[in-house]
C-alpha cells in the first residue's frame, strides 16, 4: 500500500476509534508543533489525522533543521517540541522509540562494535578502523548540528556531550548523511550516526551502506523495542507544565491506536507487542 493510501486508510479507521461524544471532537484553536529532526513526516501525518478528528482545531508545523524546538516552547512560540531527550523544565510524553544506527560504507568490513567503542570513536579516542577489527583506514567522522534532537540524544546516551572533534564533517539532512558516507574517500573511512529508520531504509534500497551491530545485537525493531540494542532514543512530545487542552488532546491522540499506527509507519510504537 502506498503512503497516501495508508494514510487514507488510517483516517477512515479514525472514525471507528473516535465518536462525536469524545473530547477531541469539541476542540477548537491552534496548536504549534516544533522540531528539527527526522520525525517530520510522522508528525505531519499525525497532525493531519488529528485535524480530521477535530475539524475546528488547526495544527501548524514549524520544522527547521537549524531551529531549537525546546526554546520555541519555553518562549511561548510553540506548544509542543518533538525531541529525543527530556528537559526538567518541560513535561514529556513518550510516543515511540527510534534506534540510532552507526552507518558505514558497505565496503567497510568492521563486523561490530561495543557501545563503549562507539563513544570512543565519536569522541576521537579511537581514530583507526583497524582498532576495532576493521580496515587500515582513518576514521572520518560525520556529526550533526548541535541543536538537532538526534545529536543531543546520541551524546547523552553515550556520555560524550561536547567531545566530538570539531574536525568532524557537519551535516544536517539525513539524506545528505547517507550520500556523504557513500561518497567519502577513501570509502571505508566514514562513520555517521543516523535515525535507524532512515539508515535501514537506505540499506533495504541497496544503497552502498550498512549498519553496525552493537554489543552483538543487530539494529532492528525488536531489539530496539526491548532494549537489547543499547543505542536508542525515545520519541518525545515536550510541552510546558501549563494546562492546555489542545496539547493534552494531541498527546492522547498520539498514544491512541490511530496515532500509534502512524508512529509505527516509521518508528517503533510504544504500544506494539
Amino acid at each position: 500500500m502506498t503512503t497516501s493510501g495508508l494514510l487514507v486508510s488510517l483516517l477512515l479507521s479514525l472514525t471507528l476509534f473516535l465518536s462525536p461524544s469524545e473530547a477531541w471532537s469539541s476542540l477548537t484553536g491552534s496548536l504549534i508543533i516544533a522540531g528539527n529532526g527526522p520525525e517530520q513526516t510522522t508528525i505531519e501525518a499525525m497532525a493531519r489525522a488529528f485535524e480530521k478528528a477535530n475539524p475546528r482545531a488547526y495544527v501548524d508545523i514549524l520544522w527547521d533543521e537549524d531551529s531549537e524546538p525546546l526554546e520555541l516552547v519555553k518562549t511561548g512560540r510553540a506548544h509542543i517540541a518533538v525531541t529525543g531527550t527530556e528537559d526538567r523544565e518541560l513535561t514529556a510524553t513518550q510516543i515511540g522509540w527510534d534506534g540510532i544506527g552507526i552507518l558505514v560504507h558497505f565496503s567497510n568490513f568492521t563486523k561490530e562494535v561495543t557501545l563503549q567503542q562507539v563513544a570512543d570513536i565519536f569522541s576521537g579516542k579511537i581514530k583507526e578502523w583497524s582498532d576495532v577489527g576493521g580496515p587500515e583506514a582513518r576514521i572520518l567522522l560525520i556529526n550533526r548540528p548541535a541543536d538537532q534532537t538526534i545529536r543531543k540524544a546520541f551524546e547523552s546516551r553515550l556520555g560524550i556531550a561536547g567531545t566530538i572533534p570539531q574536525t568532524a564533517t557537519m551535516i544536517a539532512a539525513d539524506d545528505m548523511v547517507v550520500k556523504t558516507v557513500v561518497g567519502t574517500l577513501p570509502p571505508q573511512s566514514a562513520a555517521a550516526y543516523i535515525s535507524l529508520s532512515i539508515g535501514s531504509s537506505a540499506v533495504s534500497q541497496g544503497v552502498a551502506v550498512r549498519l553496525l551491530r552493537i554489543d552483538h545485537v543487530e539494529p532492528e525493531t525488536p531489539t530496539v523495542k526491548d532494549g537489547r540494542y543499547g543505542l536508542r532514543r525515545p520519541l518525545l512530545l515536550l510541552s510546558t507544565h501549563d494546562q492546555n487542552s489542545l496539547v493534552d488532546a494531541f498527546a492522547d491522540f498520539a498514544l491512541s491506536p490511530v496515532g500509534q499506527a502512524i508512529v509505527g509507519e516509521t518508528y517503533i510504537p510504544i504500544s506494539s507487542k
